[in-house]
């Protein structure tokens, strides 16, 4: 369990009052910032009547001058042995990426064949969400593999490269799910090191995918579509080869830029960004194959949901999960980030009964993720405030989650 003792709305009211600001002088702030919240809605947040959404928390932030991750209450704290193993494997991963190009003289490393092996198992954790074991295995297999490179050369230092932007690509998705984001840039920094040592486009792409996330993230929604820009350009004149790794990162890319477009309010650019993904992925010979940017038909179709989420628009969100088919074998990081974001698009309809349906699925296929989630925390969150009776599944969900109320 985690504690999560305040929601967003308190945080966001704490901060701006020790800036000795009031509603309307935050609202300000915002559109100085460059990132618009309205008066309204900083009153509905605060006021516990409107849910807090990644774009908001990330305004709030830039114009406050603190980061999102303060304002969600990250990291929360664990209260079990499982999560206090799991947020053990920060320190441990903090170090290991301060040592990025030495390596370590004391340890044998196994052969490249072997030693792969091993970082695909830890990509399917990754892929699974599976954070506990996959902070068990982590940060050993990042210093062996770091220390494999420093003594590789040629073909060899390549093929290193491509796994050590895997390993690199893991502790980047650990730090930002258990919300140290000082982490993640730094996990995203040291995986563009080694994709671009190992000369794979896709990993250069995926690299670039992250840089841009953070971009994102941080509220910078202009400089990330302008960067996405210009990464696309260097795959655009090879489309019409059909190369599969070259549709992956043009359709990833336009991905993350329908993100940053809706988080920035650009709902014209969002369903053209969507439009060119889907398209890409309708190219693919592979369908779902790809184990890097998992671009694909089923993929496109989940960020579909999300990005009508993002938008505030359920009523597209719930439409198009009503005709999304997710098979089985898709990453349970993938389908359990689904029905997190159907619940918020519940939420945003009214539909107070189909919002734990949502959640509780996600917990089943996700339930790591699923608890360390913010949006989960703020969805459980304003459950509670709509029904005072908390009934006895919300009062549960949001104990496992380690929140409140």
């Amino acid at each position: 369990m985690i504690e999560d003792s305040a929601g967003v709305a308190a945080r966001v009211a704490e901060a701006r009052k020790l800036r000795g600001w009031s509603q309307q002088r935050l609202a300000a702030e915002t559109r100085g910032a460059g990132t618009p919240v309205s008066l309204g809605l900083i009153q509905s947040v605060e006021q516990g009547k409107r849910a807090a959404t990644p774009a908001f928390v990330a305004a709030c932030a830039k114009a406050l001058r603190i980061t999102a991750a303060e304002l969600l209450g990250q990291p929360y704290m664990p209260s079990t042995a499982e999560d206090r193993e799991v947020h053990a494997a920060i320190a441990l991963l903090r170090t290991e990426m301060a040592a990025w190009d030495m390596e370590d003289p004391d340890i044998a490393v196994r052969p490249i064949a072997t030693l792969s092996r091993d970082v695909l198992a830890a990509r399917k954790l990754r892929r699974d969400a599976s954070s506990p074991k996959l902070a068990a295995v982590l940060p050993s297999l990042m210093t062996e593999t770091r220390t494999l490179m420093y003594r590789s050369v040629g073909n060899d230092r390549e093929q290193v490269g491509a796994l050590l932007a895997e390993l690199y690509y893991n502790a980047r998705s650990m730090a930002h799910k258990l919300g140290y984001p000082d982490l993640a840039a730094i996990a995203v920094d040291r995986m563009t090191w080694a994709a671009n040592e190992s000369g794979d486009n896709l990993w250069i792409a995926a690299a670039q995918f992250h840089r841009a996330s953070l971009l994102t993230s941080g509220g910078d929604w202009k400089t990330a579509m302008t960067y996405l820009e210009r990464c696309r350009t260097e795959f655009e004149n090879r489309l019409g080869v059909g190369d599969e790794s070259d549709l992956i990162a043009w359709g990833g890319l336009h991905l993350q830029s329908g993100l940053a477009a809706a988080r920035g309010g650009r709902r014209d650019l969002v369903d053209m960004h969507l439009i060119e993904a889907t398209e890409t992925a309708d190219r693919l010979r592979s369908g779902d194959s790809d184990e890097i940017l998992v671009f694909g038909p089923t993929n496109v179709g989940i960020w579909g949901v999300a990005l009508a989420v993002e938008s505030l628009d359920s009523a597209t969100a719930i439409r198009r999960a009503d005709k999304l088919y997710i098979p089985t074998e898709t990453p349970r990081s993938r389908s359990g980030h689904h029905y997190i974001d159907l619940a918020r698009a519940y939420q945003l309809q009214g539909s107070r009964d189909r919002v734990m349906g949502s959640l509780m699925t996600a917990r089943a296929l996700a339930p790591s993720m699923v608890r360390f989630h913010p949006m989960v925390h703020e969805t459980v969150r304003m459950m509670a405030r709509e029904d005072a009776r908390r009934t006895d599944s919300v009062r549960g969900f949001a104990a496992w989650c380690g929140i409140a109320l």
